[in-house]
């Protein structure tokens, strides 16, 4: 599907940025993973595939993407598939939140998605697809994820405003939106209003969380990946602007 393509997935080295570099590496294309661990970054290509270029990369730093785009761009000559994937996610009750906690989420999720597009527009070649990862806490109203479902609406509506300032290109942005997914930033500190609990109490709250989707269980990386090929491929090509959303129904139904 992705034969003669490059495609760059900022957040490469794990969950579902991991899950969908492997598919779309499966599916032909030269693949591109960023991120800011080095460690797990070149376990990640080694598990991808040696030919596979691994970028280290600090989102919230508009030189480091900057570089990375001018390093692609010698490598490789330029991107037709841009997930931007690189997140984080944390409860942020009104009563507590800090402004730090408050700033770095706002700063990693909508700020570094609109300089990540920024920096690579210029090497996106024309006609290219450009999928932005959201979240179905954009549709819903969930106690203590206010600004982080705040900041997955933002990158909800840059898929149309985007979309709209590219379309002299025929560059195409859309948003892949799961649910609850199965990956290590979910299983991370800061998902529970309820940071001191053990495994045990943390694996409790998950099956309770499993039992509001009415598909019964957690998604899976790679059922999120599957949706991310789609809208790289061709054959999302009449797409525009739009939001694909994979959540077991919890927005849905």
């Amino acid at each position: 599907m992705l034969k003669g393509k490059t495609a760059l997935i900022t957040g490469g080295a794990s969950g579902i940025g991991l899950a969908a570099a492997k598919l779309m590496h499966a599916n032909g294309a030269r693949v591109v993973i960023a991120g800011r661990d080095a460690d797990k970054l070149e376990a990640a290509r080694r598990e991808i595939g040696e030919e596979v270029h691994a970028l280290q990369v600090d989102v919230l730093s508009r030189q480091s993407l900057v570089t990375m785009a001018s390093k692609i761009k010698e490598a490789l000559g330029g991107l037709d598939v841009f997930f931007a994937n690189a997140g984080v996610a944390y409860v942020t009750p009104l009563a507590t939140t800090t402004e730090d906690a408050y700033d770095t989420l706002m700063d990693t999720n909508v700020k570094s998605v609109f300089f990540s597009l920024q920096a690579m527009e210029p090497i996106l070649r024309a006609g290219a697809s450009v999928i932005l990862n959201t979240a179905w806490l954009n549709q819903v109203g969930v106690p203590g994820r206010a600004a982080l479902s705040a900041s997955k609406a933002a990158v909800r509506s840059f898929a149309r405003t985007f979309s709209a300032e590219l379309l002299d290109r025929q560059i195409r942005v859309n948003a892949v939106s799961p649910g609850l997914i199965d990956t290590p930033i979910l299983r991370g500190v800061g998902q529970s209003e309820h940071p001191g609990q053990t495994d045990a109490e943390f694996k409790k709250y998950l099956a309770g969380a499993a039992k509001l989707i009415p598909f019964g269980r957690l998604g899976r990386p790679d059922e999120i990946a599957a949706a991310v090929l789609f809208l790289a491929s061709d054959a999302s090509g009449y797409m525009l602007g739009s939001e694909l959303v994979i959540d077991g129904g919890l927005a849905e139904l």
